[in-house]
């Protein structure tokens, strides 16, 4: 068959430049549009920190509407997008039952890593270059718990391979054990058992740390199963010296290199809202949080330049046309970048506030029974928006409410029937079987069918599969594994 050119005409729906930019600024967390606006002000000249403060719009409080009960009255939310330096809060969750911030936490965070620690100890060892070059190619090897994944002769071939030093089994053993002396305690482990041991022997010898180390050596297994009828009787002890033990085991460290490795732990625990929403008398506020993103606007010069190339276009030569040609690529760019930032904000604001309106009551008493169900597509309805932005927008975003910082995720669960018919939140049905499952018996923890039978009664119709899946999302163990002696 032939090949001919046919023309052919049809429609077809393409994103503009700016659309992109906004669907991408979107997927953006307040942190990383921080950094994107900071690497656009590098790369785009055009582009540059407006010196004037903005204004901040007239504040609106959104109040409870006294007739219909839930739903909201038409006045508007408070859209702070700015704040000056005093009236910025803390990145800390409120006070319960306080509308003032708590004050700020200010602890000393070791910056040393795990592996600069060992590095510095294994140096004041008396060792030879071969030994200490052995020793800090295992400590190389650590993972960031602290632990020794990786086959003692794997590691041994790869100093071959890599240092030219040939050493043993046994040899490598030895340096190892070395690196077991430093601190912290339980350092250098190739499992939890061996972990657990190594901090036992760091203690003072009494019977109760006599016997942990011979549950932990002899009957790890059943430990680990909390099988603690066989260690009463293969041991022949008492209730009372399991339990003296166990308590003991359960004080151990076992991620010792957590310890140390602290501060990237933290830096990772330090989450920075896009939205604060304060409530107060039954009056709920909702602020962009927008502080570290400035002002943008063209830069002057630029703009003062192509007025003058303007007035001069017919005496302009082909390097003036190229350099006029640059100047309005960047000032495009520039105006499109600000124009994307702007809807960027209309978005994420008209999202959490239909979300506000859907979940009201929450913002006010901080109560999780009382979310509704709520998918993407409730929002989505609301605004206008597209599902898919709305998803975006909930990804990786945090609000700061007075009763703590909660990722937007959080208020989105699916809808269960209760035993009147109406529809429940399933995050609802979750703080019950959690509160259920903290008030149980230590010793006789509840079972999946039992916990059914206990929703059952309160009026929620749910299966025993289900009841299976929310306890597994709440990171709740099975009864067995519940068991305390």
């Amino acid at each position: 068959m032939a090949l001919k050119q046919v023309q052919e005409l049809k429609q077809t729906q393409r994103l503009s430049p700016l659309q992109m930019q906004v669907i991408k600024m979107i997927e953006l967390n307040t942190v990383e549009m921080e950094d994107r606006v900071k690497q656009e002000i590098s790369d785009n000249p055009a582009l540059e920190e407006s010196d004037e403060l903005p204004s901040s719009s007239d504040s609106d409080d959104i109040q409870s509407n006294e007739n219909i009960e839930g739903e909201l009255s038409q006045e508007e939310f408070a859209l702070g997008d700015y704040y000056s330096e005093d009236d910025i809060p803390d990145y800390h969750p409120y006070v319960q039952g306080d509308n003032k911030l708590a004050p700020a936490e200010y602890r000393y965070v070791d910056t040393s890593t795990l592996n600069e620690s060992l590095q510095e100890q294994i140096g004041l060892r008396r060792l030879d270059d071969s030994k200490r070059t052995i020793a800090e190619y295992i400590i190389g090897n650590l993972d960031e718990n602290g632990y020794l994944l990786r086959d003692i002769q794997s590691i041994a071939e790869d100093i071959l391979f890599q240092q030219g030093i040939e050493v043993s089994s046994l040899e490598m053993e030895d340096i190892l054990y070395t690196i077991q002396e430093l601190d912290p305690p339980g350092v250098g482990a190739r499992d939890l058992q061996e972990c657990l041991l190594l901090q036992l022997q760091r203690l003072e010898p009494s019977p109760n740390v006599k016997l942990a180390e011979k549950i932990l050596s002899d009957d790890y297994e059943a430990f680990i199963y909390k099988h603690y009828d066989k260690i009463i009787r293969r041991l022949e002890i008492t209730t009372d010296d399991l339990r003296d033990a166990i308590s003991l085991i359960v004080s151990l460290n076992p991620k010792p290199g957590s310890s140390l490795d602290n501060s990237m732990e933290v830096s990772m625990n330090d989450i920075t809202p896009d939205f604060i929403v304060e409530s107060y008398n039954n009056e709920v506020t909702l602020y962009l949080n927008n502080r570290n993103i400035p002002e943008l606007r063209i830069n002057r010069s630029f703009t003062e330049m192509m007025e003058g190339y303007n007035k001069n276009k017919e005496s302009m030569k082909s390097e003036d046309k190229q350099a006029m040609l640059f100047m309005k690529q960047k000032v495009d760019s520039a105006k499109w970048f600000i124009d994307a930032i702007k809807q960027r904000q209309n978005t994420l604001y008209q999202t959490m506030k239909s979300i506000i309106e859907i979940q009201y009551e929450f913002f006010i008493t901080g109560d999780e029974t009382t979310l509704k169900p709520m998918i993407l597509k409730d929002v989505a309805e609301l605004t206008g928006f597209d599902i898919s932005t709305i998803s975006r927008v909930s990804n990786s975003k945090y609000v700061q409410t007075n009763n703590g910082v909660y990722p937007l995720k959080f208020f989105f669960s699916e809808a269960m029937q209760n035993s009147a018919g109406e529809d429940v939140s399933s995050r609802e049905i979750k703080v019950i079987l959690k509160e259920s499952i903290e008030s149980e018996e230590s010793s006789k923890p509840l079972t999946d069918e039992q916990l059914t039978t206990i929703l059952n009664e309160k009026g929620y119709k749910i299966a025993r599969r289900t009841v299976a899946k929310y306890r597994e999302q709440l990171n709740i163990p099975v009864a067995r594994l519940r068991k305390k002696i």
